[in-house]
């Protein structure tokens, strides 16, 4: 398949894992020792909701825009909040024209002492995101493929952050080299979060993803969780469009379960397709 960001731009899929990087973001801030970001497929940083790639699919019609116009209990929405306020920031007219990607979802939840490290190979949106962050010093996008920086860069000097793991999925071979650059890079930093994405298409790899990143985790000394995550907006059709993504989270903050169980209840039906959507939450071998 081919995941390019800005296609894509504030479908489901985008409001399902920035809402776990939010809430991710807003867990490290309750400590003052500074943490580290690293997106290893950041893209463009900031699309345009009115400009062809983005109206051509027309995804976040039945994403961001459901969710903003949608009602949620006073819980859910304090631990929403977060989220929908960056991006009601890039939309000060109350107009949904702009979304932000995942680097600038990041920026909007760092302290002065955090910091960020992006990588886009890709030329023109790696133009894009530095002129996104105009400079930003807390900031540093790489030339560099993300497949390479990922074991290169941790771990960071904070000792602390999050790894946002979010390749395009254009090659056959994705999900292997997916599990085999995660394993390279928690054997350096095992106590790091990592965010790993993918499409749920087929059963078989998401299930060999799973156990694999799930064995991993366990293995290590003192043993790390996975927290995986999947939601389907509608029955995925062979051959059709995305309607199930994917996360597998490891070592996740210890309220993650918890808030993630209560906003995918109440996302089901603004993000669902023909009917409410559905949602999968578990500890894989737990």
């Amino acid at each position: 398949m081919n995941y390019r960001h800005a296609f894509h731009a504030g479908g489901f899929a985008d409001v399902i894992k920035h809402i776990v990087l939010t809430r991710i973001l807003v867990y490290l801030q309750e400590k003052p020792a500074a943490f580290r970001v690293i997106d290893t497929h950041a893209g463009a940083g900031l699309y345009d909701l009115t400009g062809d790639e983005a109206t051509r699919s027309g995804e976040f019609l039945t994403g961001i825009a459901r969710v903003l116009q949608a009602r949620f209990s006073e819980q859910a929405y304090a631990l929403l909040s977060p989220y929908l306020d960056i991006v009601r920031s890039f939309n000060p007219k109350a107009e949904l024209v702009t979304y932000p990607g995942s680097p600038l979802i990041a920026r909007a939840l760092l302290r002065p002492q955090d910091r960020m490290t992006l990588c886009e190979l890709a030329p023109v949106p790696r133009k894009q995101l530095i002129d996104a962050l105009r400079r930003d010093t807390q900031a540093r996008v790489v030339d560099l493929d993300g497949w390479v920086a990922l074991p290169a860069f941790v771990p960071p000097n904070e000792r602390r952050g999050v790894v946002l793991i979010d390749p395009a999925f254009e090659a056959k071979d994705e999900f292997e080299r997916l599990a085999e650059r995660f394993a390279a890079a928690f054997v350096k930093w095992p106590t790091g979060i990592y965010v790993l994405w993918y499409p749920a298409k087929s059963r078989r790899a998401t299930e060999e993803l799973a156990d694999r990143v799930a064995d991993l985790a366990a293995a290590a000394k003192p043993p790390g969780k996975v927290l995986r995550l999947e939601f389907s907006v509608a029955p995925q059709i062979e051959g059709e469009a995305l309607t199930s993504t994917g996360l597998l989270i490891v070592n996740p903050p210890w309220t993650l379960h918890d808030e993630l169980k209560l906003i995918l209840q109440e996302l089901q039906r603004p993000l669902g397709q023909g009917g409410a959507a559905r949602f999968r939450l578990e500890f894989p071998k737990a």
